[in-house]
Formats: structure tokens, C-alpha cells, sequence
């Protein structure tokens, strides 16, 4: 007999919320002519100001070389200006520039709007506790960083055939 989860799937669960939740804000990107990954980059930095890359990659859920590739073309496309850090040449910086603070305030309304339509969805209060639960979720300990959970292996045994 297979053995059974008993859970609900909660990573397939965020996935389908998080896609639900963007089918909202996409057209607006798109007439913006940034992707997802760009946006993101460009809300935080217009936000927190400028950032290390590592800092960066962390705050957007962008693995480094991923965002390497997508700062790169950012920079091509003048949003986004690199810098390394006078006192420590190891450390590049990234700040937002004219172009991008242009962006963020012609899309301020948009992006508004779609939150005002998925609070009349869901409700101030829904809204409010579910940035609540996101933060504490994201806020989970590392279970990299504790003791592992060992459970006996079940060894199969081989029937002898009659």
C-alpha cells in the first residue's frame, strides 16, 4: 500500500495564490515593458534605496546568477546603474536611476488599483492577515540550519513466490 502525505500540498498551494495574485498585476508590467523579475528588483530598490547585489538577490527571491543575468540587462536598458563601493572594491552596488523612478511613479496608481480591486476580493481584514501569515511564514527558521528528523526506513522484503 503507497503511503499517504497527510498534509495539503503548501508549496503547490503558495505557487497557485502567488500566480492567482499576479494574473493582477502582469498587464501592467507588460504595458511597461519590464518582467516580473525587474519589477521586483525596481519596487525594492525604489524602496530601500540602493542595495548590494547579495542584499538584492535576497530581498527579491532572485538566486544570484539569475540576477546577475537580469541586472546586466537592466543596466543595458538604463534602469538600473552598478557600482562598486570606494572603501571596498568587492561590493557592487545597485541604485535605480532617472528612468526607473519615472516607472515606478507612473505605474503607482496602477499598481494601487490592483490592490484596491483584490482587497474589495478579499476584504481589508482577509488582506491585512494574509500579509500577516506571509510574514510569518517567510520568517519560518532555516531547516538547513537544525537538527535533522530521522525516521526508520522501511526495508522491503521480497515475497517468496508459491
Amino acid at each position: 500500500m503507497p503511503a499517504t502525505i497527510q498534509h495539503r500540498n503548501l508549496p503547490q498551494s503558495l505557487l497557485r495564490a502567488r500566480e492567482a495574485v499576479m494574473r493582477y498585476f502582469r498587464p501592467n508590467l507588460k504595458l511597461a515593458g519590464v518582467t516580473e523579475q525587474q519589477w521586483r528588483v525596481i519596487r525594492t530598490l525604489s524602496q530601500a534605496g540602493e542595495m548590494e547585489i547579495g542584499q538584492i538577490a535576497d530581498s527579491c527571491c532572485i538566486p544570484g546568477p539569475s540576477l546577475t543575468g537580469v541586472l546586466e540587462r537592466m543596466e543595458r536598458d538604463e534602469l538600473v546603474r552598478r557600482f562598486r563601493i570606494s572603501t571596498d572594491q568587492r561590493k557592487v552596488v545597485v541604485e535605480l536611476t532617472a528612468k526607473s523612478r519615472k516607472l515606478v511613479e507612473k505605474m503607482a496608481a496602477r499598481i494601487d488599483a490592483r490592490y484596491d480591486l483584490i482587497e474589495s476580493h478579499l476584504g481589508p481584514q482577509a488582506l491585512t492577515q494574509l500579509f500577516a501569515l506571509l510574514d510569518q511564514v517567510a520568517a519560518l527558521p532555516d531547516p538547513t540550519q537544525e537538527e535533522p528528523v530521522k525516521l526508520p526506513i522501511a526495508r522491503k522484503t521480497r515475497v517468496a513466490a508459491r
